[in-house]
């Protein structure tokens, strides 16, 4: 099937399987490797992406249901100058991040939740990344940049 979606501000068209996951659909068809493969069972949210400004698990997803859609991943929040993403320079200044592999996720999360939550304390900010796992940190600096990007005060 023919299907057709914005990504990352573009518009991309192929021909894809009915059963074709998003993630598989963003990382074998248009290239976009910065969302992960972590689970293929909706555990981990290592593969969460934005598909009309909601985060989503691009695992459950099938590439079909996003046909007509807008879908920002990792790759899409920098600017045109590519100038970090505000969450993705928390991440950086807050070492929210250890060996990666969640860190696409949990950034994409986390800027679905300011979104709706600009403000979020702490409790709320881990209550609105539960889904997503992290096997490294600990979740304090995940959480640390969370309220950094926010712009509120990090208590250290």
């Amino acid at each position: 099937m023919k299907i057709s979606m914005e990504i990352n501000g573009s518009t991309v068209s192929e021909e894809v399987e009915d059963r074709t996951l998003l993630v598989h659909f963003l990382r074998d068809n248009v290239g976009l490797t910065g969302t992960n493969i972590g689970c293929d069972t909706t555990s981990c949210g290592a593969c969460t992406v934005l598909l009309d400004g909601e985060s989503v698990k691009s695992c459950t997803v099938l590439a079909a249901q996003a046909d007509g859609h807008s879908v920002t991943t990792v790759e899409g929040l920098s600017d045109q100058d590519d100038e970090l993403h505000p969450v993705q320079r928390a991440f950086r200044e807050q070492h929210g991040l250890q060996c990666g592999f969640c860190t696409p996720g949990m950034i994409m999360a986390s800027v679905s939740l300011l979104a709706h939550n600009p403000k979020p304390t702490r409790d709320e900010v881990r209550e609105g990344l539960e889904g997503n796992l992290c096997r490294c940190t600990g979740y304090h600096n995940i959480v640390s940049a969370v309220i950094d990007a926010s712009g509120q005060e990090v208590a250290q």
